[in-house]
């Protein structure tokens, strides 16, 4: 029942330096959603409001046996990190280019949902034809020693 969901275009989109693993502040149905592998990464990132850390954007299906008690699927949902780490992350966030990135969902053995954002910065053109380049002849390589 090991749930993990990666958000594939993180790594083709940003250059990342480091990770981190958060908790989330989530309703029961959010939590049953993610546990059904329904969400989506589509354009979401993190930022920091009066200290603390949010992800925006991140899109957690509706649980479909919910009733009136069911979530909205984008709402800001808190991130939860030590105040060494988020005082780390600030002042990264304060220099030019860098952005937090959420990397990948998963369900811990303790069956909490975790997430585990990046702090990167974005690739230029350039970089992305490389990592295209670099992927092709990794591809090549193994299909040539099968």
């Amino acid at each position: 029942m090991a749930a993990e969901l990666k958000n594939r275009s993180a790594y083709f989109e940003y250059a990342i330096e480091d990770k981190y693993i958060a908790g989330m502040v989530l309703t029961g149905t959010e939590i049953k959603s993610i546990r059904g592998s329904r969400v989506s990464f589509n354009d979401s990132f993190c930022y920091f409001s009066k200290g603390e850390l949010f992800v925006k954007s991140l899109h957690i299906a509706e649980y479909s046996h919910g009733t009136y008690a069911n979530h909205d699927p984008l709402r800001e949902r808190k991130l939860l990190l030590t105040k060494r780490e988020l005082r780390k992350l600030e002042n990264k966030i304060k220099e030019r280019g860098y952005s937090i990135i959420p990397l990948r969902i998963f369900i811990t053995d303790k069956s909490l949902a975790k997430i585990e954002i990046g702090l990167g910065k974005g690739k230029k053109l350039h970089d992305k034809r490389e990592s295209i380049k670099q992927r092709e002849t990794d591809r090549e390589i193994r299909r040539f020693l099968k």
